[in-house]
């Protein structure tokens, strides 16, 4: 088994997205990790269910990595590169997870949420995402719905169903307030996003206390499915322009490219200092990711 190369210390313990090089340039493969050290570190480990990279191991040259800001949002890089461009050692295209939005249709007769894989706007609604994995976003949805129970404060509502929303603490409430306070959730307000968590995690706590292990399981699961809806997310937007931004740090320029809002370009390289560093809000993340580049390709594989 070779040894863990160096430029693996170098990676941050953060989620992000890596590829690997061969000593003629040629990109590996490409894929995405919740902690990019103990990830990339793997693959001079035991590969388990990879044993097919064994043979890709020894032609690997340099690494290079991306930080994003969250699991979501290196599932999305990953896609939206490897939809672009699939390198030899990579088996799928764009990845597992299936592309979803959120619909919150605010009508007093009947409002609702829900995960819709198309996008068709219409008056009295809001369209949230995209996200990846329809089954993690329909937890998120199922979650947001028990704390604030929006189908139950309908007009067209029956008496067992106004009854339900009593219970549900809904009884109260009317669509808007149920809706603002989904919408506060969704547009990721801190205050608002803490409130449901607390809620579904008190929840949970009741349910194990009262030994109902498998609705706390369930409201865990919501839990955590509510944490990805809300991750910082910036590679994909559902409409969005196009533009190349740049970071650079000690000689080695990282450039994305973004088009109709969605990463699908990532080339680093060695080049004297740019007029200017991108600014705005992706000047942080592509500096700090010039910044990685820059140690790893001090680093070199072999």
């Amino acid at each position: 088994m070779p040894a863990r190369p160096a430029a693996v210390r170098a990676l941050p313990a953060e989620p992000g997205i890596y590829r690997f090089r061969d000593d003629r340039g040629r990109v590996l493969y490409l894929g995405r990790a919740t902690e990019l050290r103990s990830r990339v570190g793997s693959y001079w480990g035991d590969l388990r269910e990879r044993r097919h990279l064994r043979r890709m191991i020894p032609r690997i040259a340099r690494i290079e990595a991306l930080v994003c800001d969250s699991v979501h949002e290196a599932a999305w890089a990953e896609r939206n590169l490897l939809e672009r461009s699939l390198p030899p050692w990579n088996r799928i295209a764009g990845g597992l997870e299936v592309p979803v939005s959120i619909r919150l249709d605010t009508s007093a007769a009947a409002p609702r949420l829900d995960v819709v894989h198309s996008v068709r706007p219409s008056p009295g609604t809001r369209i949230f995402g995209p996200y990846l994995g329809s089954r993690k976003v329909r937890a998120a949805v199922s979650g947001l719905q028990r704390v604030h129970p929006l189908p139950y404060a309908a007009t067209s509502a029956s008496a067992a169903q106004r009854e339900l929303a009593r219970l549900r603490g809904a009884g109260r409430a009317d669509v808007r307030e149920l809706s603002g306070a989904i919408t506060a959730v969704l547009d990721r307000d801190p205050s608002a996003v803490a409130a449901a968590r607390a809620t579904l995690a008190a929840r949970r706590d009741a349910a194990a206390e009262a030994l109902a292990f498998e609705a706390a399981a369930r409201l865990q699961e919501e839990i955590a499915a509510l944490d990805w809806v809300v991750a910082p997310q910036r590679v994909t937007a559902a409409a969005g322009h196009d533009e190349d931004v740049a970071g650079w740090a000690d000689d080695v320029l990282v450039r994305l490219s973004i088009r109709a809002g969605r990463l699908c370009g990532w080339e680093q390289r060695q080049a004297a200092r740019p007029a200017g560093n991108t600014a705005g809000t992706w000047g942080e993340f592509v500096q700090r990711n010039a910044e990685l580049a820059a140690v790893l390709l001090r680093r070199p594989v072999r």
